[in-house]
């Protein structure tokens, strides 16, 4: 005789087809396609989706005030999380499928809207860039001789130019795969087929990223691998990075390659009142910058970092340009 289901899986089962009903129309057709990268729901009912290779658009559709409303809590009550006016934005994982889920109400915003990004249904591989047009192949070597020698890479961006992307791009490669990795997220969005994976994640109670960095030197990691970072645990990472944990990897958000070491410096700053422009110049050993544009996302640069002076950071190529767009 087949077990009874626990409440705990029941109450689920009931959570994620409430949710499944109240996505309609072009929200609930988006999130089966495939090719779909984010859907957003705005504060006037209008729903834009974007799907891989043709950018940002509307859908034609709207949702009303109270299906987005009611959306939004859904997700806040499976979460765990307080949904109202004390506390009006929820950032959560739809149940279920993981997909990331970012929901605003009032009065932090005039009406109900959210917004929704997806994983890519499969991991695109550096050879995948450059057979796009996206890396050079010159680069895509480079990079790949980076990681076999426990660089420790920031890939920077704008929002949704690529960077989990690239990231997961990068943990697909063989030259990580006798390393015991442990990835620290707030959402799980990083993917890594090494066989020795820990992977953790940020909770409500209070357990930030600063802390799972710490923790994570007492689990014995060969590479340390931050989904992103946006806090005082920069200097957490750096440390770490810089004192016996090379060949680690994170995502930062920039405009520019040269603008990761203002990020870096800013992010450093809440969590030491001197600022070590040296430290940064030693933990960084590559700066990967991505663009979008027009839905296309691109390798925009990468340099190396060679030291800091009173010129500032010093860098240099780390591979000949010539990238084109990928879609």
């Amino acid at each position: 005789m087949a077990p009874l289901p626990s409440p705990a899986s029941e109450t689920r089962a009931r959570q994620q087809a409430m949710l499944r009903t109240a996505f309609q129309g072009a929200v609930r057709r988006a999130l089966e396609a495939a090719d779909t990268l984010e859907i957003l729901a705005n504060p006037d009912g209008a729903v834009w989706i974007e799907r891989a290779g043709r950018g940002l658009a509307a859908s034609g559709e709207h949702l009303g005030a109270a299906e987005r409303e009611r959306i939004i809590r859904l997700v806040a009550s499976a979460a765990g999380e307080a949904c109202d006016t004390a506390h009006p934005i929820i950032s959560a994982e739809l149940p279920g499928s993981g997909e990331r889920f970012e929901g605003i109400l009032p009065p932090v915003a005039e009406a109900p809207c959210f917004a929704i990004r997806k994983p890519a249904p499969a991991p695109f591989s550096l050879d995948d860039y450059v057979a796009a047009g996206a890396l050079a192949p010159a680069l895509a070597a480079a990079l790949r001789r980076a990681l076999a020698a426990r660089r420790n890479i920031v890939i920077a961006g704008g929002t949704s130019s690529g960077k989990t992307t690239f990231a997961n791009a990068l943990l697909a490669e063989p030259a990580l795969h006798a390393d015991r990795m442990v990835i620290l997220e707030d959402t799980r969005e990083l993917r890594c087929i090494a066989p020795d994976v820990t992977q953790l994640r940020t909770h409500r109670a209070g357990v930030t990223l600063r802390d799972l960095v710490r923790s994570t030197l007492r689990l014995r990691p060969d590479r340390i691998i931050v989904g992103e970072v946006r806090g005082g645990e920069a200097l957490d990472l750096l440390k770490a990075w810089n004192t016996g944990h090379p060949g680690g990897l994170t995502t930062l958000h920039a405009n520019s390659a040269a603008g990761v070491f203002s990020r870096l410096e800013q992010l450093v700053a809440e969590a030491a009142p001197n600022l070590p422009c040296s430290l940064i110049a030693e933990a960084v050993d590559v700066v990967v910058f991505l663009s979008r544009a027009s839905g296309e996302r691109r390798v925009e640069e990468a340099v190396r970092v060679t030291g800091f002076d009173e010129c500032g950071y010093r860098t240099e190529p780390l591979a000949a340009p010539g990238l084109a767009a990928v879609s």
